[in-house]
């Protein structure tokens, strides 16, 4: 008589295993960056720190000098967070020195860019969507818009509109808008037309008219699409303000971070205005992130 051997479950990761599981790896990851990066550092930093090696130079002194001039080839790590902690939090975030002030500056033209590329995106792919004309005329206009580097109209759009007399936060909004409206459309072109055909079907036989299919059935169908668009959109409209600062010699703002870093050879300014953007781009991200998670609560989404 054969006796049945009761099998245990699988024991569960609770949430602080779970937590460290996604965790481990990123912080891995980081770990062989910061050693390359430092590696890194030393070689190329040889030519600058050369001449300043004593007659006696052992490993560490060149370890040292090279990741301790003033104006390095590449900054090392920690060169870059001691001026990020140095000009966000050791300055008053109203004078020009601190980044914060810079970050604020772009921050203003990326959220105003962000707003016009959503609005027109949407409006775009809801006429592409509702209008057959529309979607044989419009879409390859908006592929092709996009083969244009954006560098090369720029200092167009800047100066064009400065001759007529805007300037400031319209210009650099505007190069945000041409950016992120282009994924806007399309995610929501793939979001509107989601709806399977037994579900437009079924609208039909409830005679249902074409602006309730568009509310009750595209628009909610396509918000999961909408807010991956948005993740993109909010990322690319941060770089299109940088760029619109580029060539109007902006006083302010993460863009004239950079150029000021570039006249004077500031590398380490430019490195940290570099990592004040990339963390500028991930909190963006993340807030649209959170937004959809709430959204998807709202229309009933399972956690």
């Amino acid at each position: 008589m054969s006796q049945s051997v009761a099998m245990a479950p699988p024991r569960r990761m609770d949430r602080s295993e779970s937590s460290l599981a996604n965790v481990l790896p990123v912080i891995i990851i980081v770990l062989i960056i910061l050693a390359v990066w430092y590696i890194a550092a030393i070689p190329m930093n040889r030519v600058v720190a050369e001449p300043k090696f004593p007659s006696d130079a052992g490993i560490r002194d060149i370890i040292n000098i090279s990741w301790s001039l003033d104006r390095p080839v590449l900054p090392a790590p920690h060169q870059v967070l001691n001026e990020l902690w140095n000009t966000v939090f050791l300055v008053s975030p109203d004078k020009p020195r601190s980044l914060v002030y810079h970050g604020w500056v772009t921050l203003s033209s990326t959220l105003l860019g962000f707003v016009n590329g959503t609005i027109l995106g949407i409006a775009l792919a809801a006429a592409i969507v509702q209008m057959k004309t529309m979607r044989q005329s419009l879409m390859p206009w908006l592929i092709a818009s996009q083969t244009i580097p954006i560098l090369a109209i720029a200092p167009m759009v800047i100066v064009v509109l400065g001759s007529i007399g805007f300037t400031g936060l319209v210009p650099k909004s505007i190069i945000s808008t041409y950016l992120c409206f282009f994924p806007v459309a399309i995610g929501m072109v793939k979001g509107l037309t989601s709806p399977e055909v037994m579900q437009l079907d079924l609208m039909r036989t409830y005679n249902a008219s074409d602006t309730q299919v568009f509310w009750k059935l595209r628009w909610p169908a396509s918000v999961p699409f909408l807010f991956a668009s948005l993740k993109v959109a909010i990322a690319i409209a941060l770089v299109g303000a940088i760029v619109g600062e580029l060539p109007t010699g902006a006083q302010a703002g993460i863009g004239a971070r950079l150029l000021n870093g570039s006249y004077y050879g500031q590398t380490i300014q430019i490195w940290a205005a570099l990592f004040a953007a990339a963390i500028m781009s991930a909190g963006l991200v993340w807030l649209v992130g959170v937004i959809d998670r709430i959204t998807a609560r709202l229309m009933g989404a399972r956690p």
